[in-house]
């Protein structure tokens, strides 16, 4: 019956990735708007979950098809379709309530997926849930800082 429904196993993995994806990128607007949680604690908050070892396997499974994009596998070629864009529009309107404007908001998007990819991939490799805890939460002050010190001209 799945075979039917979906053409094929790879085809049901691919529905698995973008289903996960889309019910992540929901939770965003569940956590990080929230204007009376300071944007920080709301990072860290997203960070723990999207860091759960309970969404280990969906995030294998989402690597590993993401590479197998890379390489052209046929089957795997449509998750390349908006891979990082579908996340940006939601990332850069927080960005924006923020204060930073629309095409710094959009870079800085950019680059938090990036970091946020990188670091799953590196605890999902490694397994070294307290270093990467550790360069997440660096990668937020980091942030944090930007925010409290820019000037608005530079946002």
């Amino acid at each position: 019956m799945l075979i039917f429904h979906f053409g094929s196993k790879e085809r049901l993995w691919i529905e698995i990735v973008q289903t996960v994806e889309q019910r992540q990128i929901a939770l965003l607007g569940e956590i990080l708007p929230d204007p009376s949680r300071p944007v920080g604690e709301a990072m860290r908050a997203y960070w723990k979950h999207i860091s759960d070892p309970r969404l280990w396997p969906n995030e294998r499974l989402f690597f590993e098809l993401y590479g197998q994009a890379l390489q052209g596998r046929p089957y795997t070629a449509e998750l390349l379709d908006g891979i990082v864009e579908k996340w940006l529009d939601p990332l850069a309107e927080i960005n924006m309530s923020l204060g930073v404007s629309p095409p710094l908001a959009r870079a800085h998007a950019r680059l938090g997926v990036a970091v946020t990819r990188g670091l799953l991939l590196d605890l999902l490799a490694t397994g070294d849930a307290a270093g990467v805890d550790a360069a997440m939460d660096a990668f937020i002050s980091v942030y944090e800082t930007w925010l409290e010190h820019a000037p608005q001209a530079a946002r």
